[in-house]
């Protein structure tokens, strides 16, 4: 099952929202206009908090009685469609009877809000398995696991002595304990007992940001790892200009990915004096994942990484860098052609050929 963890990125009013609702979600993930109970959707801001994106108590007044709720956050509310469009595809024997439904939670304005306060542990679950299950779970608190099971339609009765029955969809008897249910929510990868969640296949997470706003809130590097980017030019280059790029050169495997990966952190580290905190800003082998390597991946994610996070404030490194390619030897790029990171894209082919060459034979 295929499932989308992007960023896409560029000045305002290139289109990315429009990319998102006309393309992402209707062409990839199968999710119609009309479907709005399969798509969440919000924006951060100055004010967003990790309770509106996970779930937060909050004060209620009725009469002269005063009495707390726990109110779901857009995160919570996107895992737990999640999670049930996975309860409903299968029987209480845990058997498939129908096809599982994706399900996205679009972030418009991403970096217009603390990212890192925002996720908070959620953060954790952004790294993912091949097959789209997160690689790792986080524990949630009680409140948020009561409001979760809420969501998937576990009702809750109380009984004397602050006891509790509680009632499976599909179920017919009432328990105590809710953990009997844990071979119906094995499906979705909850452990009922230490209240630990990850991240289904079947749930998006796509962000929208207007570079032009990169220094509202500071986004760290470990935090842009977890994402694939794509950027939307202002002015794009012809359909088939990267295309071409692409059928020229030299198909990317996981152990030549290796070696340019170790080629890249060493042109890193040879401008030390130019990089801040440099430990942060070298990249591991899993930096992309897969056991080929696009073309895509390495202009979207690698290159930007390299623009905003490595050479943000200094960019001579990254201009003599594709003046080192054979093909501007004798026609070096000026300054001037390279302002933008657009301007950046552009010189691909240049940016690829020198990395190859700097790889040791």
């Amino acid at each position: 099952m295929a499932y989308i963890q992007k960023i896409l990125f560029g000045s305002p009013g290139t289109g990315k929202s429009h990319k998102v609702d006309k393309h992402l979600l209707p062409e990839v993930l199968k999710i119609d206009e009309k479907d709005k109970d399969n798509k969440v959707k919000t924006v951060f801001h100055p004010e967003y908090t990790y309770g509106d994106f996970m779930g937060k108590l909050t004060p209620q007044s009725r009469g002269h009685k005063v009495y707390y709720n726990f109110f779901e956050g857009h995160f919570l509310t996107a895992l737990a469609k999640a999670y049930k469009r996975i309860l409903e595809s299968h029987n209480k024997d845990g058997e498939t009877i129908g096809e599982i439904k994706n399900v996205v939670l679009v972030i418009d304005e991403i970096n217009r809000g603390n990212s890192a306060a925002i996720f908070g542990t959620v953060f954790q679950l952004l790294d993912r398995e091949d097959d789209g299950w997160s690689s790792y779970s986080i524990n949630i608190t009680e409140l948020e696991m009561q409001k979760l099971l809420s969501l998937l339609g576990i009702k809750e009765k109380p009984l004397a002595d602050n006891q509790f029955e509680y009632q499976f969809p599909g179920e017919s008897h009432w328990v105590q304990d809710y953990t009997v249910f844990q071979n119906r929510v094995d499906l979705i990868n909850i452990d009922l007992k230490t209240k630990s969640i990850k991240i289904p296949p079947n749930l998006s997470i796509i962000g929208t940001m207007n570079t032009s706003d990169n220094s509202i809130y500071f986004m760290d590097s470990a935090f842009k790892r977890r994402w694939d980017w794509e950027f939307i030019d202002i002015n794009p280059p012809s359909a088939r200009y990267f295309d071409d790029i692409d059928a020229q050169l030299k198909r990317i495997d996981r152990a030549f990915w290796q070696k340019m990966v170790d080629t890249i952190n060493n042109f890193i580290k040879s401008h030390s004096d130019k990089v801040r905190r440099i430990e942060d800003k070298q990249i591991g082998y899993y930096f992309i994942k897969g056991e080929t390597i696009s073309h895509e991946a390495i202009r979207n994610k690698l290159m930007f990484f390299l623009w905003d996070s490595v050479f943000g404030n200094e960019k001579k490194p990254l201009l003599e860098l594709l003046n080192s390619s054979p093909a501007r030897v004798n026609n070096p790029i000026n300054k001037s052609e390279l302002v933008t990171f657009g301007d950046f894209v552009r010189f691909y082919k240049e940016f690829y050929t020198a990395i190859v060459r700097k790889i040791p034979s």
